[in-house]
């Protein structure tokens, strides 16, 4: 889509305040107004004619209006309903349907099965800052039928999500992504291509959906519990870490790391998805 066709920032403005709309804090609301930043994010989504696009938070609309030039359908949920007459002016496409619900309660699988049958599904959104940790955890865990999601997030929380063990961003949230997807950031996004301004710069990160977990346990539970006992106390080693987040003894922890090749003396930050997969399968056995 031509830049020229989307809303420049005083035609949104003039809208916005037409309907009275008042932006909420409390949702994380900063709508993009750059036209150039807004296609940039659909090209990484790399949408067709057999492309279905999830799109989380629309606000205003501007990234709706590209997605739905690309894509053969576009479902919307927007939490804030008093956009809802905004939309009814600014969002008149034939394969646009737009649910006013918050994401985090919406039975999504359900959704994709009803909206997009047969189609390519693809998440996209401007996530709130406030939510883009539950959101991105909703989507991995609950494993609906997508291949792609591209997102726009805090800089520092796309790159912690993108990060590599052993440096200080590394967590078990970068783990949990990596056991599902591939990532990769597309672009550092200024904090100026937002209405209003937010105080940090943004980053647009692509995941792309493996077909299967990039690596197979005995127990997916037990492996992000011991993941998330790892990362619990940073400072502790992983033994220390392990032992008392997980309640379980000194003894068997040791056992199970002996077994699985890692030396209890480490930090659980250093370590690898395959090698928390080594600790998972050993805890099992012995438990």
């Amino acid at each position: 889509m031509d830049d020229k066709k989307l809303y420049s920032p005083k035609v949104m403005k003039d809208i916005l305040d037409k309907y009275g709309f008042k932006f909420s804090k409390s949702l994380g609301q900063n709508f993009l107004i750059d036209g150039n930043i807004i296609n940039r994010i659909a090209d990484t989504a790399e949408l067709d004619e057999n492309s279905g696009v999830l799109e989380i938070g629309p606000g205003f609309g501007t990234l709706t209006q590209v997605l739905c030039a690309k894509a053969k359908k576009v479902v919307a949920v927007e939490v804030d309903k008093s956009l809802e007459i905004v939309h009814k002016e600014t969002l008149n496409y034939d394969n646009l349907k737009i649910i006013y619900d918050d994401f985090m309660r919406v039975d999504v699988d359900k959704l994709i099965k009803e909206e997009f049958e047969g189609l390519d599904v693809k998440i996209v959104a401007n996530l709130p800052y406030y939510i883009t940790t539950p959101i991105i955890m909703k989507i991995l865990e609950e494993k609906y039928k997508i291949s792609k999601i591209v997102v726009m997030v805090q800089k520092e929380v796309a790159q912690r999500l993108n990060s590599a063990p052993g440096s200080k961003e590394y967590g078990a949230i970068t783990l949990a992504v990596q056991y599902r997807a591939d990532t990769s950031i597309a672009m550092i996004v200024p904090n100026s291509v937002f209405m209003p301004r937010p105080k940090v710069d943004s980053a647009v990160i692509a995941f792309d959906i493996l077909k299967n977990p990039r690596i197979s346990v005995e127990d997916e539970d037990l492996l992000f519990s011991v993941i998330k006992a790892s990362f619990g106390q940073r400072r502790k080693t992983l033994l220390n870490g392990l032992c008392n987040n997980l309640k379980i003894s000194k003894e068997i922890v040791k056992k199970a790391l002996e077994n699985a090749g890692i030396d209890p003396g480490i930090r659980g930050e250093t370590l690898s998805l395959q090698e928390f997969g080594k600790i998972s399968d050993a805890l099992k056995k012995l438990m």
